[in-house]
Parts: structure tokens; sequence; C-alpha cells
């Protein structure tokens, strides 16, 4: 790492307009003794929703007329039970929310009809009573064609409350090419004694699907005999077949008695390491492994069964690692790399939440930092312990990158200069607890742990009135 350059920067005019509202919440690194609890969220009910406040919009440029065009909470699909939205991810037309732990889990993953952007409706449910106990956050949806099977394939994590029950974590694959009838198709386990697969992606090479998985503590739990990024081949879902897992000892820099969690890095102190995500590029060459304080790693999957690692990010010594997920720019060129941290104070570190952290990885064997993005929420440290402030996920679309924020809601970012990012819009809602964002051609979805789908239009065509109501009537915008 070459260069830290600190940034928060913003295109917008006046004071942003911030919440009150400060969720509790269950902490990602389940080890580190924060004792926070991020499945108990504030719920609301419709009702609720309908009393909430106007969204706070800001923008210029691509994003000038970012509306919310509609905001629908997730049904209950048991009676008195509210589950709670966690990610959320589009495909043809149809918006799918995974579920956190609220409600007792077992919430599934919601398909929603979006083609209408404005009508959304919920139209299907599916993983939600094939392991009880579990919760369901990740999914991811993708066309694939390979001899077993050709049609759309949705990768579901599966994660347990309880890591000592008689089931096993993993991951669920559903065939969802008619998304109103989801049909079960296979279940790839994890070592029974962890929680599961934390989050995962799908990626084809050819007529050839991969399963790329993130399995937070397997190493730990088993004692080294399994670890945390692991490879599935689901080119047939019916029957997925491990390939491949990655060793962190395998790196100078891991001793050889590594437990599994607890590294004795360079800089002299004790750090946690464990998989907590996985993107790859849009051809499935390259695999982005979020692993905590070791950085984002990056391998040559090529050959799944003989992949080879070629990089990593660090962290300055005052910094608090945190690598929790990546997304990639500039034809993958750009590495995007935002940092959970929900303990602003701890010895030996700066006093600082999550921020965003922008690499060039032209060279993916010595990623050069260009810059580091904060919010207006970074450093507000009187908040103390919590999710609130922490940046979470990132998405790129074109030279805008978005951000997922909690209580901030989502981030527009301009990175046409990626050593100057600057912030170019924001979008709010009353009481925000926002956890995903995913870009689509027609609209911006964001997930809201406490109120459920927001879809958001690039354009003002005025939506359920909630938006930033400027009535301009303009035509969509391209990012």
């Amino acid at each position: 790492m070459k260069k830290r350059k600190l940034i928060m920067t913003s295109a917008l005019s006046g004071a942003l307009v911030f919440s009150i509202f400060t969720p509790t919440t269950f902490a990602h690194d389940f080890l580190d003794g924060s004792d926070l609890n991020k499945g108990e969220r504030t719920l609301f009910t419709e009702e609720e929703m309908e009393a909430l406040g106007t969204p706070h919009v800001e923008g210029d440029k691509n994003v000038k007329f970012l509306d919310e065009a509609a905001a629908l909470q997730l049904e209950e699909i048991r009676d008195g039970v509210q589950n709670n939205a966690a990610d959320v991810y589009s495909h043809k037309g149809f918006g799918y929310v995974g579920t956190h732990t609220a409600g007792g889990g077992d919430g599934g993953v919601r398909v929603f009809d979006l083609q209408d952007p404005e009508n959304p409706e919920e139209v299907a449910v599916f993983a939600h009573d094939d392991i009880p106990g579990t919760w369901h956050e990740k999914v991811i949806v993708k066309s694939i064609n390979t001899p077993e099977f050709n049609g759309d394939l949705a990768v579901v994590s599966v994660q347990q409350l309880d890591r000592t029950a008689d089931t096993a974590g993993g991951f669920l694959l559903y065939d969802v090419t008619d998304p109103y009838d989801p049909k079960k198709l296979g279940y790839s386990e994890v070592y029974d004694n962890t929680n599961g697969t934390h989050e995962l992606y799908l990626t084809t090479q050819g007529n050839r699907a991969l399963v790329l998985t993130a399995n937070p503590y397997a190493d730990l739990y088993s004692d080294g005999e399994e670890h945390d990024f692991q490879i599935v081949d689901v080119s047939d879902p019916t029957n997925p077949e491990k390939l491949w897992e990655f060793d962190p000892r395998t790196l100078p820099e891991v001793s050889d008695d590594f437990d599994g969690y607890n590294w004795e890095s360079p800089d002299g102190k004790t750090r946690p390491v464990f998989a907590h995500s996985v993107i790859t590029d849009n051809n499935g060459k390259h695999a982005y492994v979020s692993m905590w304080d070791l950085g984002t790693m990056i391998f040559n999957i090529e050959d799944p069964e003989n992949p080879e690692y070629l990089g990593r990010t660090d962290f300055a010594s005052d910094q608090q690692g945190s690598a929790h997920s990546a997304a990639l720019a500039r034809g993958g060129n750009i590495l995007i790399e935002t940092r959970e941290v929900y303990v602003p104070v701890r010895e030996g570190y700066e006093e600082a939440y999550g921020y965003t952290r922008i690499f060039d990885i032209k060279d993916p064997s010595n990623p050069e930092l260009l810059s580091e993005f904060t919010t207006d929420l970074t450093f507000q440290v009187e908040d103390g312990t919590t999710f609130a402030n922490t940046v979470h996920d990132p998405k790129v679309r074109g030279n805008t990158l978005y951000l997922s924020h909690y209580a901030g809601g989502v981030y527009a970012v301009d990175i046409s200069d990626p050593a100057n990012p600057t912030q170019v819009g924001q979008y709010k809602p009353d009481q925000a607890d926002v956890w995903g964002v995913f870009v689509d051609r027609n609209f911006v979805l964001a997930s809201d742990m406490g109120q459920g789908l927001k879809v958001l239009t690039k354009n003002n065509r005025g939506g359920n009135g909630k938006g930033n109501g400027n009535g301009q009537g303009q035509a969509p915008i391209s990012n």
C-alpha cells in the first residue's frame, strides 16, 4: 500500500438532515466482545411506515432526481411474526430481498415484481422452511447454462441462529426461472459447528457455474480442518461439489500456529481474521474476498480447483481493519472496499466508524491506496458502539458509487476521479436503517432492516409523494 489519502468531500449544499434513530445491533464479528445484537431492530408496520416523515434526498449530477418511488414492508408469512430485511438483489425485473434474524429468523427470500417500480408486489417467498432456526441474508440470482441446468438460479446463504443445533448451515439453490414459483434444487452444507455461510457469490466460467462462499469461523471451530473461503461447483445445482478452500497459513505473514481467528499481524497487534464476503469480476476470472483484518484478498480463479493468490489490501497500524465488502469499477482496475467498524474507540486505533477505501489494482499483487472516503457520520463517536454510523455495502454503476449506510441511508459518490471521490447524493428515509443497496438499469433498490424494500427511481416521475417532489418530469438519467 503506497498512499493514504483521507477524503470527505461533498458537492451538496446546505446542512444534511440526520435521523435521531440509533438501531440496536448484533456484532458482525461475533467474537469481538462488543455484544451488539444486529437482529434486534425497530420494525415498522405498514401503518407506522405511512406515518414516517418525508425521506431526505439531496443530490446533483446524475442522481439529481433520485426519488422514492415505493416503500413496501415485508409481508408476514407467519401470523404475528414480522421478519426484517437484509440484503437486496434484482434480476430481470424482479427484486430479491433476504431476511435477518428478527422474529426468530426463518424469513426466507422475498420476491418482488418490479416491472412497475412504483407499484412493487411481493409475489413469492422461498428458503424459509428448509432448515428451521436459520436466517437468509444474502441472495444472488443469475442466468446460467450448464449441461445440467439452463435457467435462472438463485443461491441463498443459510446461517443457524444456534451453531450447535442438529442442523448445518450453508447455502440453498433454487430455480427461479419462474419467479412466481421458485423450486428447490439442492443444498450445500458447511462445517456443522459454525453458523453457516454468511455471504456468497454466484459466477460462471463458460458452461460451468461456481458459488464462492464466506463461512466465518469455519477454520477456528474446526481446528483448521475446514476453512472460511471455499469454492463450490454448482453446475449441477442438485449436486454441489466443493472444489477448493483457502488456508491463510499459506501466507508468509500468517504463522503455522494461527488458530483460525487471532492473527499476530506484522504491526505487532493481534487482529481478527475471518471471511466475511466475496465477489468476482464479470468473467469469473478473479475473486475478491473480504477477510476482515487481512484485508481484501485477490485470487485468480481461472482454474477453480487450483486458484492462485495474487495480493491483498492492508491497513495502517492505527486502523481497525474490518474489510467487510467489495465492489469493482473501471473494468476491474479499481477496487472499492468498505469497512464495517461499529466500535469506534479501541485502544491503539483511530476514533472513527467504518469508512470506504478505494484502490488501484491494475497490479493485483500490489494494490495502491488512492483515497479514503468518509461521510458525515464517520466521526460521530459520541454515539458510541453502534452500527448506525458505519458504512456497509458498496455497489457501482459507471462512475457512481452507491453506499448503504444504516442510519445514513444510501450515499451516492462520484468516483470519476478515484483519487478524489465526491459525494453527489443521499437518500435517507425517516428513521433509516438501510442494510443493502443494488443498482439496476432502471432503478436503485435499498433494503431497510426496519422498513423493508425501498424502490428509488433515477428520474422524477413523482413516485409515492414521499420523494424530493421537484415535479420536473425529467426523462430517465443514465449513470
